[in-house]
């Protein structure tokens, strides 16, 4: 089969996924892998490896950055100093080959890295393991260089599904809704908007700020379209995919740092006798 076809999806269970790969791309095969990139850093260093030496485009399926919320924030300046993520999902047997890091989490984990131009510096991270072997449920608080702090919760066993990001920058506030499709951005300015868009005037100690309350239009897409579509184009016309093997690569090595934390947390906890 890998003689016949051009590209490939891979769309199989985590732990098989380095190995399809790496024979679909020793065939020169372009690839399309679903997230997480594979099971272990190591393999997705070994991939990156074979792409550079056999010149292959390669997209991981980060589909949230397709997602029609956050793309409705256009051109709009991100700089997010404080982002707060609800990740939460019914229990489905079919994920649980891996913890709710590499399940859940790992859609925020690359949203925030593609957001935040800084390097994670410090990781706390909380987390139970309830119907499987691996936690269910994750807290995970993350700290960059530039001072920037992300607070990430991911749930599988929820009583409701959420999919919410919350981003607060000094000169705005962002609320995205990417599951129901929808976004608020609040914005702070020194004065009041020249072209009479309505505006709420703040009293402050230091004079009157003013508030825009915009609601961006949403365009109805389908993501999953969209990113394959990319991933067509991408090959057609050899250009860098929009989500690159190495962004697969940054967003595992932080769920990997998260999942050790939290490994090593317990390890400190069963020592000094604690029950879980």
């Amino acid at each position: 089969m890998l003689d016949a076809v051009d590209v490939v999806d891979i769309v199989t269970p985590t732990v098989m996924h380095f190995d399809l790969a790496q024979r679909a791309m020793r065939k020169g095969k372009h690839l399309f892998i679903e997230k997480p990139v594979t099971q272990t850093v190591a393999q997705a260093e070994e991939l990156i490896r074979l792409q550079k030496e056999l010149n292959l485009v390669v997209q991981i399926g980060h589909v949230e950055r397709f997602n029609p919320a956050l793309l409705s924030l256009g051109n709009l300046p991100v700089r997010p100093m404080f982002i707060e993520a609800h990740r939460l999902a019914l229990f489905n047997p079919r994920g649980t080959d891996v913890s709710v890091v590499l399940d859940l989490m790992i859609h925020d984990l690359d949203i925030v890295l593609s957001m935040v131009d800084s390097q994670v510096v410090s990781i706390f991270a909380s987390g139970v393991a309830v119907v499987s072997e691996t936690p269910d449920i994750c807290n995970a608080r993350l700290e960059f260089a530039n001072g920037c702090v992300a607070n990430l919760t991911a749930s599988r066993i929820s009583l409701k599904q959420m999919r919410k990001l919350r981003l607060f920058q000094k000169d705005a506030y962002i609320s995205l809704d990417l599951l129901d499709k929808q976004a608020q951005v609040i914005r702070l300015f020194d004065q009041p908007d020249p072209d009479g868009n309505p505006m709420m005037e703040l009293p402050t100690a230091n004079g009157s700020k003013w508030i825009s309350i915009e609601t961006p239009a949403i365009e109805q897409t389908n993501a999953i379209k969209m990113e394959l579509e990319s991933f067509g184009l991408s090959v057609l016309h050899k250009t860098p995919a929009k989500v690159p093997l190495e962004d697969g690569y940054e967003a595992l090595k932080l769920a990997a740092w998260i999942s050790r934390d939290l490994e090593e947390r317990e390890t400190r906890i069963k020592a000094m006798g604690i029950a879980p």
